[in-house]
């Protein structure tokens, strides 16, 4: 009966942090106690603090774990190469080390990422009326979705066009090096995860009341602008081929937001 009544009080826990309302006094008077009662910001920095142990925690132990499944990570990312990992050759002494960490550290934070969001949320929440407080608890699992959407499509999509262009440019034969190939391909892959972030994002804030779908319509040729200048950051290459990859997907995820934003504008939470 221990585990039904610990469960029980879980979900009572769980179920009033979720629907209490907050305190939403205006910020002279929230600052105003503040200075009144400084122990309730010493609590808030020590929840701060423990969240964010938390958060490393996470970090080292999905770290941890992706160095024991080191090889067949490098084997995942070198399948678009012809023949694999054995055809990248190291020069310096330390740089197959190297590669293994950046590898190692990257693939941890993807699996760690789900689990940091969620101490940010529980950081933040306390803040957020409740119908904001559910619904960014939700978007949780779904921005995860869409992180694992944008490196799904960079290395089904992106990678097989831009190596083959790149690894025989203008007939030259290139031989990667681990530590060159394999930096491109972690970077492309985590900002092309980012990147499909924006939409949720901005269907959040505009839900929120924070932006609106005629704001991001004003701005479409400055947001254009900026997506060139991150693709050419992405892709770090000269070429404008490789740069076009990811700047054709980036714009069309920006007027999608805005259709997404133009919903959410209709129901935005009170």
């Amino acid at each position: 009966m221990a585990p039904l009544r610990k469960l029980k009080q879980f979900t009572r826990k769980a179920h009033d942090f979720l629907t209490n309302d907050i305190d939403d006094s205006p910020l002279p008077e929230a600052f105003a106690k503040s200075i009144e009662n400084p122990s309730g910001v010493i609590e808030h920095i020590d929840a701060l603090r423990k969240h964010l142990v938390r958060s490393v925690l996470y970090l080292i132990f999905s770290t941890a774990g992706s160095f024991i499944f080191i090889t067949p990570i490098l084997e995942f990312l070198t399948r678009p190469l012809k023949g694999g990992l054995g055809s990248l050759q190291a020069i310096d002494v330390t740089e197959g080390v190297g590669t293994v960490m950046r590898v190692a550290l990257l693939s941890g934070f993807a699996i760690a990422l789900p689990f940091i969001a969620f101490e940010i949320w529980l950081f933040v929440a306390e803040g957020l009326k409740p119908g904001a407080r559910i619904f960014s608890l939700f978007s949780i699992p779904i921005a995860a979705l869409f992180f694992l959407g944008g490196m799904s499509f960079a290395y089904y999509a992106l990678l097989p066009t831009a190596l083959p262009f790149l690894l025989n440019f203008m007939g030259i034969s290139t031989i990667p090096r681990p530590n060159s190939y394999f930096p491109f391909v972690t970077n492309l892959l985590f900002w092309m995860g980012i990147s499909f972030e924006f939409p949720l994002v901005i269907f959040i804030l505009a839900r929120i009341g924070i932006v609106s779908h005629r704001d991001l319509i004003a701005q479409w040729r400055f947001a254009i602008v900026i997506i060139a200048v991150l693709s050419a950051a992405i892709t770090t290459t000269t070429d404008p081929a490789n740069m076009a990859l990811v700047m054709l997907p980036m714009s069309i995820l920006y007027f999608i937001s805005i259709g997404l934003a133009f919903i959410a504008n209709k129901s935005q939470i009170k």
